[in-house]
């Protein structure tokens, strides 16, 4: 039996989402000097922001950047990545990120810590 009910449809795993993705924002604002984060309840905020900016904006441009992203094996997905970082932190405050260099690192570093996170709380 598991300790939290997490179906892959159910409030409880949308919110561990939520919570692992903050935290790997924090971590990521603690390691990059271009990036800031106020509080984690900002970084909650921003873990939804993005959210729904990947699933309404990042589908157009992945799909826009297909051929882009096949030529470097993917790797342009991190520059897609970046830019909706960017744009998060336009509109949000609290959340900055000082240059495209920052967000390019910091989406390299959200790939990486929600592998691990993921890896082990989903």
């Amino acid at each position: 039996m598991e300790l939290l009910l997490l179906d892959a449809h159910g409030p409880a795993y949308w919110a561990l989402k939520f919570i692992l993705n903050a935290l790997a924002l924090m971590a990521g604002a603690h390691f990059l000097n271009g990036v800031r984060i106020d509080d984690f309840v900002r970084a909650m905020l921003v873990a939804i922001v993005l959210a729904v900016l990947n699933a309404t904006l990042g589908g157009v441009l992945d799909f826009i950047t297909t051929p882009l992203r096949y030529l470097t094996l993917g790797l342009f997905s991190f520059v897609v990545d970046g830019a909706l970082l960017l744009i998060a932190a336009y509109f949000l405050k609290g959340f900055h990120i000082d240059n495209f260099k920052s967000a390019f690192f910091l989406a390299i570093l959200l790939a990486i810590f929600n592998t691990v996170l993921y890896g082990i709380f989903l």
